[in-house]
């Protein structure tokens, strides 16, 4: 079993049992696979929104929901009104069932969840259906971290997947071969940077048109630091949450040891007392030869003293 194979079904395990149920994985493959043992001791604990969308694509439940996606963005770029109120009405509809039966195999898990981690759920989910590279991750079982659709870009995929080169590639759209989550990603941002702001005929103001007000760049400026503030704070977060599950590891590893030394101590006060015992007989018996000793001895007397007479 692959690396992919085994963090797809340790991903299924409900949080509060995720860190021993890893490490008891990582020991079960030490001594035959040691870098598998490495990366699974690697993977990170799933955050709860992901856990539940982990949960949901293990039981098949959300193609239905990324195979729409599709056709939401064709009819926005087709500009139909009536079909895009339509397939909104139905993703909404979608989302909606989707985070019902996330709750549901949550609670079934032992691990009901909140409200605000089926916020998380619906998110992740219209992040699918606006981006096909989320797409292919929701669908793959090794979210570790919730999604988040922002307008036309692409979606941050970034420490996403415990294991970005199994999820399956998303299509381009064309006949060209599927390109990476990575690699796509890569190539979207570059189109976007060589790509005109607008065309000649727009940059070209009409004689009678009044002038356009300039742009306050506070706002602007304001977003892009609440932006920086935001990726900060997740970054220092997954940081956090990786030395917890070290230490969670660690203080696993000592409480193992511990249990060891317990039993090894119990093995020893076990054999300490069957020897305590063992001797205990040897000199009850012994304490019984002697007074037969003494029995035989007295009955010698006083047949010698009979004889005398």
């Amino acid at each position: 079993m692959g690396f992919a194979e085994v963090a797809r079904e340790l991903l299924l395990v409900a949080p509060a049992d995720f860190v021993a149920e890893r490490t008891a994985r990582q020991r079960s493959v030490r001594k035959e696979d040691r870098a598998l043992a490495t990366a699974i001791g690697g993977l990170r604990k799933p955050a709860p929104a992901a856990w539940v969308i982990d949960l949901l694509a293990h039981e098949g439940a959300l193609g239905d929901a990324v195979d729409l996606g599709p056709a939401i963005r064709k009819a926005q770029a087709d500009a139909d009104p009536a079909v895009i109120r339509q397939l909104r009405r139905q993703r909404a509809s979608v989302i909606d069932a989707l985070a019902q039966a996330g709750a549901d195999l949550a609670s079934d898990a032992g691990h009901p969840v909140t409200r605000a981690v089926l916020d998380q759920v619906r998110t992740t989910i219209e992040a699918a259906m606006a981006d096909p590279h989320a797409g292919a991750a929701v669908r793959s079982g090794l979210l570790v971290r919730a999604l988040e659709s922002a307008g036309f870009d692409a979606v941050d995929l970034d420490g996403a997947l415990a294991d970005p080169d199994a999820v399956p590639d998303a299509w381009s759209g064309s006949d060209a071969p599927p390109i990476s989550i990575t690699s796509a990603r890569g190539a979207r941002k570059g189109n976007r940077a060589s790509r005109p702001t607008a065309t000649a005929s727009r940059d070209v103001p009409h004689p009678n048109a009044a002038p356009e007000p300039e742009r306050d760049p506070e706002p602007e400026r304001y977003l892009a630091a609440e932006r920086k503030a935001a990726r900060e704070a997740e970054t220092a977060a997954r940081s956090e949450s990786r030395d917890a599950d070290a230490a969670l590891d660690a203080a696993a590893g000592d409480l193992e040891r511990a249990e060891e030394h317990r039993s090894e101590l119990r093995r020893a006060l076990d054999r300490a007392d069957a020897e305590v015992a063992r001797l205990e007989a040897a000199r009850d018996e012994a304490e019984a030869a002697s007074d037969r000793a003494r029995d035989v001895l007295h009955a010698a007397q006083e047949h010698r003293r009979g004889l005398g007479h």
